[in-house]
């Protein structure tokens, strides 16, 4: 009985690595999307990737716009009703621990500035790539959502 145990113990084991094996071959889009599912650059037309870039770009835009205003209100709001608040005497702030946190803040940014981390420089690598693999997107995205930022 406790071999049967052992038994199904490594065929479970060798079943995972096989699965294993397959997923560092085969790339999760493929699995997703089926095969042949690549860069956009080689299925479509470039006028088909300039309008899905600007159409996304655009929406992606747009929502920030929007976003952006009710973002600038919240704070800007929050900030007036502090200023009533430390006027009325509701609150009192303490202005010289204020300049010393800021002080300190900027001495710690001075003393890290430029000392970026290698997961950013390969990040920054990897983007860099796929927009130049997609530039015909990129580059529709990037025109649809300054339209969306302005309309």
């Amino acid at each position: 009985m406790a071999s049967r145990g052992k038994e199904l113990e490594e065929e479970i084991y060798d079943k995972v690595m096989d699965l294993k094996d397959l997923a560092k071959r085969e790339r999760w889009w493929d699995r997703l999307f089926g095969r042949g599912s690549g860069p956009v650059a080689e299925k479509y037309s470039v006028a088909t990737q300039v309008a899905v870039g600007g159409v996304s770009g655009w929406c992606v835009g747009y929502i920030f716009q929007k976003v952006g205003k009710v973002t600038a209100a919240s704070v800007g709001g929050g900030l007036l009703l502090l200023q009533l608040a430390n006027h009325s005497g509701y609150i009192q702030v303490d202005w010289k621990k204020v300049e010393k946190d800021v002080n300190k803040a900027k001495r710690q940014l001075r003393k890290t500035t430029g000392q970026t981390g290698p997961e950013l420089n390969t990040f920054m690598e990897k983007s860099t790539d796929f927009v130049k693999k997609n530039i015909v997107v990129t580059s529709g995205f990037i025109g649809g959502f300054l339209l969306g930022l302005v309309s």
